[in-house]
């Protein structure tokens, strides 16, 4: 950890913000822990602290309580801990001092991964599924400056990874404030913060326990399934797929090849193979496009509000590929739970039950056991 020499009056600047002056070297936990005190150029972004385990990120999602719970509940997570992140004076930071809004400091989980169990993009789009990247400076019931949402990475590799994904996730949203840059500085909260929700299983959570029972049992990792670069989606498409998931276009019902086909299988985002949908939850529907009663995992899409044509509906679109899927109704009379996920055939891509695991989809068989 490097040091800088403040001037005398910055000193005295920070004293009465509640900052001490100077910053004392990030605590190590352990050896796997330790963090360099040498500052990285990165492209123009600012000095960047090296936390030398590989595969390590840092969410700031709101309250660190729920963040460090989800994050602690997805298979492959080795280590989910409440800290305090980018702050923008030199300072130790505690607990008591962030929350007067004046350090920049955020709350933030350091999360270290086996990325031979999940990758970083499911935990980015996990991250994502649960915050409201649209608000600055709060989430949930919390509001204040360390509540701002943010990723911040320590290399290369995951910043390559945190900017493709926040690209998709920018384009999905009107307002985007989440922030997204090298991590500049980090401390660890207090122990009484850290797993929280464990100790106090009635304790103050903005992310829905729901949410996070479903996280711990996912099998599809999205990093399997990554989008490719533009050039690539024209030219693996036809001009009606394109049309129909790059430009949210709608087939004409009864014309496309799913709606009446009920072959025992499941259907993938024809641009990344991202699973979807099952042969198991499609109903016959007078609708004229494929119709589902859910998808095969709920992250697997993401629902947005759609105001076009004078309507108020809801979009659905592939998670990692972010594709233009079709449209989920509620209150199907011939729905068997009264949902419609309305798709256009043009989006998908059926692997027959028979080919599932030639085609690598062999880990969903379990769809198919009575």
């Amino acid at each position: 950890m490097y040091r800088r020499v403040l001037p005398l009056l910055l000193t005295a600047v920070l004293l009465l913000s509640g900052c001490t002056a100077g910053q004392k070297n990030m605590p190590q936990k352990t050896d796997e822990k330790e963090m360099t005190g040498q500052p990285s150029d990165m492209s123009g972004e600012g000095s960047m602290y090296m936390d030398t385990t590989e595969n390590v990120i840092y969410l700031a999602g709101g309250c660190f309580w729920g963040m460090e719970q989800l994050m602690q509940s997805i298979p492959g997570v080795i280590d989910a801990e409440s800290g305090y992140a980018n702050g923008t004076c030199e300072a130790d930071a505690d607990y008591k001092t962030v929350c007067k809004g004046e350090t920049g400091f955020r709350e933030a989980v350091r999360v270290e991964y086996d990325p031979g169990q999940v990758s970083l993009d499911a935990l980015l789009l996990a991250y994502f599924y649960v915050i409201d990247p649209t608000v600055e400076n709060r989430q949930g019931n919390d509001r204040g400056s360390q509540y701002q949402t943010g990723v911040y990475y320590t290399n290369e590799s995951a910043k390559e990874t945190v900017e493709r994904i926040a690209e998709i996730e920018r384009g999905r949203s009107e307002k985007f404030f989440v922030e997204i840059g090298p991590l500049k500085n980090y401390y660890p909260a207090e122990e009484y913060h850290q797993n929280y929700l464990e100790k106090n299983p009635n304790g103050y959570c903005h992310i829905p326990r729901a949410e996070m029972e479903l996280f711990s049992r996912l099998r599809i990792d999205p990093g399997d399934y990554q989008k490719p670069a533009a050039e690539s989606i024209r030219d693996k498409l036809t001009a009606e797929q394109y049309r129909v998931t790059q430009e949210s276009g709608t087939e004409r019902a009864f014309t496309g090849e799913f709606w009446d086909k009920f072959e025992k299988g499941i259907y993938v985002d024809v641009v990344t193979g991202e699973p979807l949908f099952s042969s198991t939850d499609k109903y016959e529907s007078g609708c004229g496009w494929p119709a589902f009663t859910k998808p095969i995992e709920e992250p697997a899409v993401v629902e947005l509000e759609d105001l076009s044509h004078g309507m108020r509906r809801t979009e659905v679109r592939s998670r990692a590929g972010d594709s233009h899927l079709g449209h989920v109704f509620t209150g199907d009379p011939e729905s068997p739970n009264g949902v419609r996920y309305c798709i256009n055939s043009a989006a998908l891509r059926f692997v027959p039950y028979a080919k599932m695991k030639a085609e690598g989809y062999g880990y969903l068989l379990y769809l198919f056991e009575e």
